[in-house]
């Protein structure tokens, strides 16, 4: 039997637009309602997308979810790969009690606060939100006995610093699995992920969460303090988590300024063909930093330098080392399964043309990407509860639409951080973190409400309303 689809001219942009906002809403309901998997949620939203679109034969359908699957795995599954044995070994190590100890050490038990919004924001970097709040609640613990203050008076700035990182900075998978969705340097998302960041985890954290923490009043649990007794020094760990951030923010500089001469209307293709010869006859010092500052070598290299340093130089049997490895590749392979299946999405919405009626849609209205990005993300954060779900889908979306736009690379990077800041906010009861802050802080459901909902709700905004202005001033 031969199915005849029509093209996407021949279909009307209410049916290609209608289905859209089908396909959304099962994914929600097989999420929400059936708790099935997002990754099988998003692969059925996937099929019923190029089966009621009308412009697309069914033979088609799973060529184009193999191929789709296909393209975004190489990149994005080596990433998330390499990141959690890279955290993993700084978890299993007692990395990050260290470097929460030396930060500590450097600004001050009077300015306590601080050091667990920077401890959050950089030990978020290769360790999962979860994971680190659990490796840091000791401290909390200890630093709030021993001022007599709030739990949350630390523990506020801590969780702003890892929820802003975590959504925001690459390497960690959301970001980065979005940057490469629009095809923008790495190292570009790097530098606007912080410098919007920073500021947003600070007022969210600090400031905010000084104010709640005056409010509301948390003793801590009485606990026995657990520590490494040899942990690596702060400023291995500190050198170890930077590392692949410096790699992949030189190399896209010298990127930049070999590819400055390019002429300007170059479609995004035909630049990166352009660079790829220009590198060629790049001076050697040049060709070196590209090299390893892309980021999956940037992180490759990282890796192996952790497994060494923290791994078989402090006497670390290689099995265990084998098995730290081996264990942190479990959740990873979640992740990569999650963003693989949004990348066959976003696949079968081009495919079909229904991304493009979206594109037509949206494309008069006057809206910004930026608070366009934000809006898709933070509804579907609201909607079903994980972040990383919510990046993938507003990825989905918004990819159509910017491939209709003339966008720099930093008006995109922009677009990212408007998505994580969708991403980032917004916790309440559907989210496992909103439990797991519960849990740890010792808080009932109301009071969860009146704290960490409300820093995370002020991360997507402020988050947000910062990419919104840097979208004003620069081109």
């Amino acid at each position: 039997m031969h199915f005849l689809a029509a093209t996407s001219q021949d279909v009307s942009t209410g049916w290609l637009i209608g289905t859209l906002v089908a396909a959304i809403a099962l994914i929600l309901f097989l999420i929400l309602k059936w708790r099935v998997q997002a990754f099988v949620a998003l692969l059925l939203a996937s099929v019923f997308v190029g089966v009621v679109s009308g412009t697309m034969e069914l033979t088609e359908v799973g060529s184009t979810i193999q191929k789709s699957m296909g393209d975004n795995l190489g990149f994005i599954a080596t990433i998330i790969g390499l990141g959690a044995i890279f955290g993993a070994m700084i978890e299993h190590s007692g990395g990050a009690q260290s470097l929460a100890n030396g930060l500590l050490r450097f600004f001050g038990e009077k300015r306590a606060n601080w050091a667990m919004l920077m401890t959050g924001f950089l030990i978020s970097i290769p360790v999962f939100l979860d994971v680190a709040l659990v490796i840091i609640a000791p401290i909390l613990y200890a630093l709030s006995r021993r001022t007599g203050r709030s739990l949350l008076t630390f523990g506020l700035p801590l969780l702003a610093g890892m929820v802003v990182t975590h959504s925001f900075v690459p390497p960690t998978p959301g970001p980065t699995w979005v940057a490469y969705q629009f095809g923008i340097p790495i190292g570009t998302v790097i530098l606007y992920g912080i410098l919007v960041g920073l500021p947003t985890a600070i007022i969210s954290g600090i400031f905010l969460g000084g104010k709640i923490a005056n409010r509301i009043d948390i003793d801590p649990p009485e606990i026995e303090e657990a520590e490494e007794e040899h942990p690596p020094s702060f400023w291995t760990i500190t050198g170890i988590l930077l590392l692949p951030i410096i790699l992949i923010v030189a190399g896209s500089l010298v990127e930049q300024s070999v590819g400055s001469g390019l002429a300007d209307g170059l479609t995004k293709g035909d630049r990166g063909d352009q660079l790829k010869d220009l590198m060629k006859s790049a001076p050697a010092w040049q060709q070196a930093m590209a090299f390893f500052g892309h980021p999956i070598l940037a992180l490759l290299l990282s890796t192996v330098l952790t497994l060494w340093v923290l791994g078989a130089k402090r006497g670390v049997q290689k099995d265990q080392l084998m098995e730290v490895a081996t264990r942190a590749l479990g959740p990873a392979g979640i992740i990569i399964l999650i963003t693989g299946a949004g990348g066959v999405f976003k696949g079968m919405l081009g495919k079909t043309g229904v991304g493009d009626a979206l594109a037509d849609l949206l494309g008069g209205l006057g809206v910004t990407p930026v608070l366009l990005a934000f809006l898709f993300s933070a509804i579907s954060r609201i909607a079903q509860g994980s972040a990383t779900v919510a990046m993938v889908m507003a990825a989905a979306l918004m990819t159509p639409i910017l491939e209709k736009m003339d966008l720099s690379d930093a008006r995109l990077s922009l677009v990212v951080v408007a998505i994580a800041s969708g991403a980032a906010g917004f916790s309440h009861v559907n989210d496992s973190g909103f439990w797991m802050v519960s849990r740890y802080f010792r808080m009932n459901e109301k009071q969860t409400f009146q704290t960490w909902s409300l820093v995370s709700t002020a991360v997507g905004v402020i988050g947000v309303t910062f990419a919104s202005l840097l979208w004003l001033v620069i081109s």
